[in-house]
């Protein structure tokens, strides 16, 4: 049997459980705070970079654990700035993160995954044809950030300003992995930041948003919503014949009443689908329910689907209907498009 396999990933450990392990050695308290502060602070991949442990103590931690750390496989530069990353996991499968950068706002976001695939076949996503594998662990979320904020401060000299769990999978469906993630990126001894620069984006999962609300998040939610009518989405996403949009209204609301945390819908605008005025009349009423902001969003070409995208007229008119009757819109154009980098494109492509 491979020794790797036999060894426990650490950072799969909560703090509680470091600091048994290394009491039962007889070690005191704060050698586990120090291997803790290595792990989730300073991100250390290996005990050897965990300098200021006895080598003695260094060779016990790398007999008895081991550090699941994820590695770059491939790194791709759009025309526009905007950098995909395809990491490698330590069991051989691939996943993407995509640095995103707005140098003239001073913004800096990166879209991370939550699982190797996605099991919701959503009709116009490139991930969504993958199937879903498996669900990320907290570490292996946590790596993407550090990792692409390491690349965006030798890459732009800026630290990354933004997260956003847009990437591959459904993060309400790794709820526990993703919830850990965002302590060990916010905690004051990870990586130290805000929730509230945070976006976890759902296809729609109302037991689990109404979770989030129970857990009082403090990060932003985003419904991917793609469709005003439960007869439109029915037809793109499946999701939504469990999670009518009543029912993710109701969810909605309750997360908006709970937590007060800002609420945003993602529109992707199909061409000849969803970008009709019977359309904005019927998404102007569901923005009425509760405080949401609109991000009307570029289709993305994927090999293989037949969705286009709307002409940028549609696109505008839709938008400027919208924000004439009081709602906060956006349009967001399309970033990373000439590396499959851009919002349903993530598929592991070679």
């Amino acid at each position: 049997m491979n020794e790797q396999a036999t060894k426990k990933d650490i950072r799969l450990l909560s703090k509680e459980d470091l600091v048994a392990a290394f009491l039962e050695k007889g070690e005191p308290k704060f050698r586990a705070n120090q291997v803790w502060e290595w792990l989730w602070k300073k991100g250390a991949h290996s005990f050897e970079q965990m300098t200021n442990l006895s080598k003695p103590l260094r060779e016990w931690l790398d007999n008895y654990f081991v550090i699941h750390f994820i590695v770059e496989d491939k790194v791709q530069h759009s025309n526009d700035g905007t950098i995909k990353t395809r990491f490698r996991l330590h069991d051989g499968h691939l996943i993407e993160s995509v640095l995103i950068p707005v140098p003239n706002d001073d913004r800096f976001t990166v879209c991370v995954s939550s699982q190797v695939g996605c099991g919701l076949t959503c009709a116009f996503c490139a991930t969504g044809q993958m199937k879903r594998v498996r669900n990320l662990d907290a570490a292996e979320i946590y790596d993407q950030v550090l990792l692409v904020n390491r690349q965006c401060e030798a890459t732009f000299g800026h630290p990354l300003t933004n997260i956003v769990y847009m990437g591959m999978g459904e993060p309400l469906l790794a709820y526990r992995p993703m919830m850990e993630s965002i302590d060990r990126i916010t905690s004051p001894d990870g990586l130290g930041m805000s929730p509230k620069r945070i976006t976890v984006s759902t296809a729609g999962i109302a037991k689990m948003i109404k979770q989030l609300a129970e857990d009082n998040s403090k990060v932003n939610l985003a419904l991917s919503l793609h469709a005003p009518t439960d007869e439109k989405r029915n037809e793109i996403m499946p999701i939504n014949e469990q999670n009518s949009l009543d029912v993710l209204m109701d969810a909605l609301h309750y997360f908006h009443q709970k937590t007060g945390n800002r609420l945003s819908y993602e529109y992707i605008a199909f061409n000849n689908f969803n970008e009709s005025y019977e359309d904005a009349v019927a998404l102007l009423q569901l923005c009425k329910r509760f405080p949401v902001r609109v991000n009307i969003i570029e289709y993305n070409t994927v090999e293989g689907l037949d969705f286009t995208k709307a002409s940028e007229d549609k696109i505008d008119r839709f938008a400027r209907f919208l924000s004439n009757n009081g709602i906060m819109t956006t349009v967001r154009r399309s970033r990373g498009k000439d590396i499959d980098a851009a919002c349903g494109q993530l598929a592991n492509k070679g």
